[in-house]
């Protein structure tokens, strides 16, 4: 059971050992073939640190998933790269993220100049995500709820991030994506799941382009 805000690393100090772990990230993904300046400076500012377990903060800029809490884990930051890189998000773009998890990729697309909404369908990670956004005055608006109905009273929205893997793409999430809008999905029944970059050409039509194999914890239907 997550108690609070005291499952994170709240201690908010970001010195310069952490500060060089940082830069030895980006160096890293930028190996790995991320080239998306705006994306690797957000990765290089945001001390990743504050959103993993304390217990797990020595391994906090390691290329890894790392477990959080509800059997579900803070992705690997290249997967958070490359993602966000496929979203093209540009300063003031509402998205829509599925999956807030620890909250780490809605500070980054914060970080980049969006409007942020995330839903989680786990109450106690919502509820140690906002403490940790109000922590950080982070002005990203979060629910607790099922990601696969999206969040009609906001929509449309210019970008949608799906960050589990979905079985397949839900039909709500793809009416309240603006035309012309993007969204990234994880699609996979398996441990491995396809990175999909979906753009939404027309009302009822869309182009898709496949990105390479990920694994994601399942996205769940109608449990919250």
């Amino acid at each position: 059971m997550v108690r609070g805000i005291d499952y994170f690393c709240v201690i908010m100090t970001d010195n310069h050992r952490t500060q060089g772990s940082r830069r030895q990230l980006v160096e890293e993904l930028k190996r790995k073939g991320i080239a998306d300046d705006a994306v690797l400076k957000a990765i290089g500012e945001i001390p990743r640190h504050y959103f993993v377990p304390l217990s797990l903060k020595a391994h906090a800029y390691m290329d890894s998933a790392l477990p959080i809490a509800c059997k579900q884990t803070i992705s690997q930051p290249y997967t958070v790269a490359k993602q966000t890189t496929l979203l093209e998000v540009k300063p003031l773009l509402k998205i829509l993220e599925i999956g807030t998890g620890s909250g780490y990729q809605s500070a980054v697309l914060k970080h980049l100049g969006a409007f942020v909404y995330t839903i989680e369908r786990q109450r106690d990670l919502h509820e140690n995500a906002k403490k940790l956004f109000q922590i950080l005055s982070l002005p990203i608006a979060s629910t607790h709820g099922d990601g696969y109905k999206g969040w009609q009273e906001f929509a449309p929205f210019d970008r949608i991030l799906i960050t589990c893997g979905a079985s397949d793409v839900p039909n709500d999430l793809l009416e309240q994506l603006k035309i012309g809008g993007i969204l990234v999905v994880p699609i996979g029944d398996n441990d491995l799941q396809e990175m999909v970059k979906i753009v939404k050409t027309s009302q009822n039509e869309y182009t898709k382009t496949h990105h390479g194999a990920f694994r994601f914890v399942p996205m769940l239907k109608n449990e919250v």
